[in-house]
């Protein structure tokens, strides 16, 4: 069990007269975090994977409802986008029974949170949960081990079931990646041609860490750009990739339009391209460096609420920050290296154009920056 970052924050909410709602994908403890919450408390627990609960829910009507819950004064349904129209039935809940705390987890963005946007308006508290954090790692397992494991996180990722599984790395994470990247995502996305979603996952995998262009990506999978837009849309919303924009202040030599694209875990990533090669012999060991401590500062920003904007910079003339926050006007530049006696360049221009300052982080220094 590791501590999350949003426990005492969920905790705080109990008992003001609102939802609380859980996104994240499969296996990131969203469960195991809900229930350690509750694990002295009685409530009803509702499993939507369950064809019983599936159909008791369902357009469930207020009688209904009532005599389901009972005197129970939690309830806590979980794979809520399983359910039609759930926005509603805990629009009922919520406004009906007003002394029930009600707790929902959701593993896919795609459905629930368009589900609840309208009929829960002002009547909940949204949360995102997402692998396990260095922050939260190493406060679990202790500084030292935390250290030593450094490499294999980078490689397996930061999934809670990978972590514990310690020798059964790659077989978990083949189940993790078939389970929600081809099974739900295919589900739930509508996507008729799977094929067509692995080779651009594929593409993107073997792309960490370089700009992404829709058209090249149409070009060498053989479809047209709306349908790279539409999956990468998909993957993003499915909690497998993020994106990052070009940082631009309308210079004429920066570019505008460009992003990157990287892997929410990227033991993902690896099991996409069935590559668990020890970091030290691969060839992508600066991509995938950079890919996991770019994922990990964006589970800081998430769970920290930090007001900062991520990009990367980059010119025509090839200049380039591979990471960039805006924060309340604040400008701060990162360049990621694995060895701590890299050189950092001289990024003059940046660094005057918006009085920024430009830091280099690596194997370390990194805790620094998470």
């Amino acid at each position: 069990m590791y501590i999350r970052s949003i426990q005492k924050e969920i905790e705080s909410k109990f008992g003001k007269k609102k939802a609380i709602i859980i996104f994240g994908p499969r296996q990131v403890g969203k469960t195991t975090l809900i229930e350690h919450i509750l694990k002295n408390e009685s409530y009803l627990f509702l499993n939507c994977d369950d064809p019983t609960t599936s159909t008791l829910l369902t357009n469930a009507n207020t009688e209904q409802l009532r005599a389901l819950i009972g005197n129970y004064k939690i309830v806590f349904i979980d794979e809520a986008q399983r359910i039609e129209n759930i926005g509603l039935t805990l629009k009922i809940i919520t406004d009906t029974f007003k002394d029930v705390q009600l707790i929902v987890s959701g593993s896919s963005a795609l459905e629930l949170s368009n589900t609840l946007k309208e009929p829960l308006t002002g009547r909940k508290w949204e949360y995102e949960l997402w692998p396990v954090s260095w922050k939260e790692f190493e406060a679990s397992t202790g500084y030292l081990k935390a250290q030593q494991q450094l490499e294999l996180r980078i490689v397996y990722g930061m999934y809670p079931d990978v972590i514990n599984r310690t020798g059964e790395e790659e077989e978990t994470l083949k189940e993790l990646a078939g389970s929600y990247l081809y099974k739900d995502l295919l589900a739930i996305g509508g996507i008729r041609k799977p094929e067509v979603l692995e080779k651009i996952l594929q593409a993107l995998a073997l792309q960490l860490g370089q700009e992404v262009s829709y058209n090249e990506l149409a070009s060498l999978i053989g479809v047209d750009k709306k349908t790279i837009a539409t999956y990468i849309d998909l993957l993003q919303k499915a909690y497998v990739i993020f994106r990052l924009g070009s940082f631009s202040r309308n210079l004429r030599n920066e570019i505008k339009t460009n992003q990157k694209i990287y892997f929410l875990d990227t033991g993902i990533r690896n099991a996409v391209i069935g590559n668990f090669t020890p970091l030290g012999l691969r060839q992508d060991k600066g991509a995938l460096w950079e890919n996991f401590l770019i994922a990990e500062r964006q589970k800081k920003l998430k769970y920290e609420r930090l007001n900062a904007h991520p990009y990367f910079w980059r010119t025509v003339q090839q200049q380039e920050i591979d990471y960039v926050e805006d924060g309340n006007g604040i400008i701060t530049g990162y360049e990621i290296k694995w060895n701590a006696n890299a050189k950092l360049k001289a990024f003059s221009s940046f660094k005057e154009t918006y009085n920024a300052d430009v830091h280099l982080i690596h194997h370390q220094n990194f805790r620094e920056f998470l």
